[in-house]
C-alpha cells in the first residue's frame, strides 16, 4: 500500500469537488430543503404523537445522515467517470497498488461528505438544538465513519458500473429506500419485523441512530430517548466498523476484476 498514491488520489478528489461549485451548492441545499418542507409540515401534523420530542428536531439528526450518505455516493461516482473519460487507464498503468487507489478514492469521498455534513451542525440553534461543543468532535469522528462506510458502498457500485447513466439510476433506486428504512423519519423502535430486518442491513440505520442519540442527549430524558434509540453510540460504530470492513474488501475485490 502506497501511502503517497492515496495522498494524492484524495487530495484530486477534494481537488475536483472543490472546482465544482454547483455540486457544492445542490448538497447543502438539499438537506435545507428536507428540514423546511417535511420537518415543517410533518411538524404540525405529527404534534400530538408520541415521540415526546418536536418532530424537526427528532428529523434533524437524519437528515445529516442522509447528507452524508447523499454526498458520499455520488463522489464516488468519479470513478465511472474516470473509466468513461480513460483517466482510469493511466492511474492503472502506474505501479501503484489498486487497493491505494480504491482507499484514496474512498478517503475522498469520506472527507467531503463528513466536512460538508459537518457545515449543517450550525442549523442547530435555528431548529432549537442546543449542541454542547464538546461532542462536536465525537459527531465528527462519527461522521467520518459512516461517510466511509457509505463510500466504500458506493465505489463497489461504481466498480461494477461502465456508465454514469446506470450508476445514477442505481443510485436512485438505493437511495430513497435506505434514508425511508434508516429511521430518519420515524422511530425504529416500534415497527413491523419485516422492516427491523431490513433497517438492520441498512448501514444508514445505524448512523442516523448514533447521531440522534449523541444530538438529543441532552435535549430530552432518558426515559424519551429510549422511545427513539436502539443502541449505543459504541454499539453503531461497531456495526459500522462491520459494515465497512465488508464493503470496503468488496469494493478492492471488484476493482481488481473489472479495471
Amino acid at each position: 500500500m502506497n501511502l503517497s498514491a492515496i495522498y494524492t488520489i484524495w487530495e484530486r478528489e477534494l481537488i475536483r469537488y472543490w472546482r465544482d461549485k454547483i455540486r457544492i451548492v445542490t448538497t447543502l441545499i438539499q438537506p435545507l430543503m428536507f428540514l423546511a418542507i417535511f420537518g415543517t409540515g410533518l411538524r404540525s401534523a405529527l404534534a400530538s404523537s408520541s415521540l415526546g420530542i418536536d418532530f424537526l428536531k427528532f428529523m434533524y439528526p437524519g437528515i445529516i445522515a442522509m447528507s452524508v450518505m447523499g454526498v458520499a455516493f455520488f463522489s464516488t461516482i468519479s470513478t465511472v467517470w474516470d473509466r468513461e473519460f480513460g483517466f482510469l487507464k493511466e492511474i492503472l498503468v502506474a505501479p501503484v497498488s489498486r487497493t491505494s487507489i480504491v482507499l484514496g478514492k474512498i478517503l475522498g469521498a469520506t472527507t467531503i461528505a463528513a466536512t460538508q455534513a459537518l457545515l449543517l451542525l450550525i442549523l442547530a440553534p435555528i431548529i432549537g438544538v442546543s449542541i454542547n461543543l464538546t461532542v462536536v468532535p465525537e459527531l465528527f469522528l462519527f461522521m467520518l465513519l459512516l461517510a466511509f462506510t457509505i463510500s466504500g458502498m458506493g465505489l463497489l457500485i461504481a466498480s461494477l458500473l461502465k456508465s454514469l447513466e446506470s450508476f445514477g439510476l442505481l443510485m436512485q433506486l438505493l437511495v430513497f429506500p435506505m434514508f425511508f428504512l434508516s429511521g430518519a423519519f420515524f422511530p425504529l423502535t416500534n415497527v413491523p419485523g419485516w422492516m427491523k430486518l431490513l433497517s438492520a442491513i441498512n448501514p444508514l440505520s445505524y448512523g442516523v441512530d448514533a447521531l440522534r442519540e449523541m444530538i438529543l442527549r441532552n435535549q430530552i430524558s432518558q426515559v424519551e430517548i429510549a422511545k427513539i434509540i436502539l443502541r449505543s453510540p459504541g454499539a453503531n460504530a461497531m456495526y459500522l466498523v462491520f459494515f465497512s470492513f465488508i464493503l470496503v474488501s468488496a469494493a478492492v475485490v471488484a476493482f481488481n476484476r473489472r479495471n
